[in-house]
């Protein structure tokens, strides 16, 4: 995608007058939603997409042109600052860290299992900056690396693995159901849904709470929801980390955390007299003992590091209510994405615009909508747009650690990570349905629309706990993750499957990553009518949104607000 500097300083200046963009007149909520055109989403897509944003990397002059294309936006809108001291600007401190030397290998059976850098085996430091060093650590198959007091399962028997590599599987324990062993057990870890023991951040913590000197994932397609070359190229360029500070204290690490592929993985348990396939069957039952394998692990990791003042974006309308307008709705999306890769031959730009110059699009296009509603909501609305989702959601994490507003008086955080590019859809997705009350009102406002709404249809990939909403929740604010509907009007039955796996494959975190010329964004205009309506009927509203009884969140929000407020 090429743009020349003059045209898209032309754009950039006039993307708020665009045909269809053109504010609407103030009045009632459906004026507000009938103003949302797909040409003005478009219109910002392209912009933050175009090679001149330099695929938006923090720390970068496409930092820079980011976040004033942000305020310019928001200011235009007639927005106050979203941070209290007066700034549209969040500060969020980075330590930038990159690999100029990554060694690796394993002594098993006398024989030495070579780990080639990035080709089989990613690697970097538990903690931005250190200069980790693993010698002759003994190997530890711990299956899937869970302990869940809930669930009645302990990966790790009490073994004491410090100082020793943990070899460990991705995603959660799939447990037989008793009655039937062709399917999962729902009494265990959501059944198909993947809960937060499945997800690799997971896997690190505990092993950095047990003092492992090193954990390594076995990476296979399925449970990770990605190829091996996601991982390869996100792991073997630059990484960031928060600067621990006074309101952000360091979290506990594992010195060295990776990834091997599966064939590595297997050439490894052989090489111990063991077997991969039978290791993973016997990790599904809770009687699971951890392994101690007959093998040893060898890691050298330098890096060199770079302070990085990175930054998120925030905007707010304030509410009408005196009484509640210090009560506030969260619109969050991340405008980073992975910036330029010099080592490449030919396109060396990760312009990211599905991921994620739409979510962005989506939040500016909400939030002018939202400016011209009248009465003004009682409640404020907070458009956030947060710094190094791909790096870890560490943006995110930095606001909910350091938060400009009191979490306990944030309602909901609504987020937008790629958003519907193929047309109109019948419905919409809830990614991990029925984790709060916040999905109870979107069924009501698709409902009145004509729509329909239904969970995640790949909730084995853990979706819920890879975007910035998750930060939130973590916390304890219920946070909602829309996305796009299945059922395409007028298309296949499986044109949703087919256009996904489309881009999973030949796009997702790739530098053809650019607007497409047969995108219909007709169907994302709907969607952020119902997703905007959701937040206003928070700002609205008599109560508080609430987890669900079964949710893994429910206790923490619980503990913030206190016995007996809603």
């Amino acid at each position: 995608m090429q743009l020349s500097a003059c045209r898209l300083a032309g754009l950039t200046a006039l993307a708020v007058l665009l045909p269809g963009a053109a504010p609407p007149r103030e009045g009632s909520l459906e004026d507000a939603l009938q103003s949302i055109k797909p040409d003005a989403i478009l219109q910002h897509i392209k912009v933050l997409a175009s090679d001149e944003y330099e695929g938006r990397g923090p720390g970068t002059p496409g930092e820079d042109k980011t976040i004033a294309y942000l305020t310019g936006q928001l200011r235009a809108m007639g927005l106050k600052p979203g941070n209290p001291d007066g700034t549209f600007v969040q500060n969020v401190p980075l330590v930038g860290f990159q690999a100029t030397r990554v060694a690796g290998s394993f002594r098993a059976g006398g024989k030495t299992i070579a780990l080639e850098f990035p080709k089989n085996f990613v690697a970097m430091p538990g903690r931005a900056g250190e200069q980790p060093k693993v010698e002759d650590s003994e190997v530890v198959f711990v299956g899937y690396g869970v302990v869940a007091s809930e669930y009645g399962w302990d990966d790790f028997k009490g073994l004491d693995v410090r100082g020793k590599t943990l070899l460990m599987l991705v995603g959660d324990p799939p447990v037989p159901d008793p009655h039937d062993s062709s399917k999962l057990d729902p009494a265990m870890f959501k059944g198909r849904a993947m809960t937060y023991y499945g997800r690799w951040t997971y896997k690190y913590e505990i092993a950095a709470k047990l003092g492992a000197s090193a954990a390594i994932l076995v990476h296979e397609d399925g449970p990770a929801g990605y190829p091996f070359s996601v991982v390869q190229g996100s792991w073997s360029r630059e990484n960031f980390d928060i600067v621990s500070s006074g309101s952000v204290a360091p979290a506990p690490a594992v010195p060295i955390k990776g990834w091997i592929d599966s064939p590595t993985a297997k050439a490894l348990c052989l090489a111990a007299s063991q077997d991969l396939a039978a290791l993973k069957s016997s990790a599904v039952r809770r009687d699971f003992r951890p392994l101690v394998l007959n093998a040893r692990a060898h890691f050298d990791i330098e890096v060199k590091a770079r302070q990085v003042q990175s930054h998120n974006v925030s905007a707010m309308l304030e509410g009408s209510d005196p009484a509640l307008k210090n009560q506030y709705v969260v619109y969050t999306a991340h405008w980073d994405h992975l910036g330029i890769d010099p080592n490449l031959k030919g396109d060396q730009i990760y312009n990211g615009a599905a991921d994620n110059a739409s979510g962005v699009a989506a939040v500016l296009e909400i939030a002018r909508a939202f400016t011209h509603i009248r009465p003004i909501p009682k409640r404020s609305l907070l458009f956030l747009f947060v710094t190094a989702e791909e790096k870890g959601l560490l943006g995110s994490k930095y606001y909910a650690s350091a938060p400009l507003y009191p979490l306990e008086q944030t309602l909901a955080d609504i987020n937008l990570d790629v958003i519907n590019l193929w047309g109109q859809t019948s419905d919409l997705i809830s990614i991990g349905m029925g984790q709060s009350t916040l999905d109870d009102l979107l069924v009501d406002v698709a409902r009145a629309r004509g729509r329909t709404v239904g969970p995640d249809a790949e909730p084995e990939k853990g979706y819920y706990y890879r975007s910035d909403h998750f930060e939130f929740a973590k916390q304890g604010v219920p946070a909602l993750d829309p996305k796009s509907g299945r059922q395409y009007i007028d298309k296949p039955a499986d044109y949703a499957k087919q256009k996904q796996d489309e881009y999973t494959e030949k796009n997702y975190h790739k530098v053809s990553d650019e607007v497409k010329p047969d995108w219909d964004l007709s169907g994302a205009a709907e969607d952020l009518k119902a997703i905007l309506e959701v937040g206003y009927r928070v700002a609205e509203g008599d109560r508080f949104p609430e987890w669900k009884p079964d949710s893994e969140f429910r206790a923490r929000r619980e503990a913030m607000l206190g016995a007996g407020r809603r």
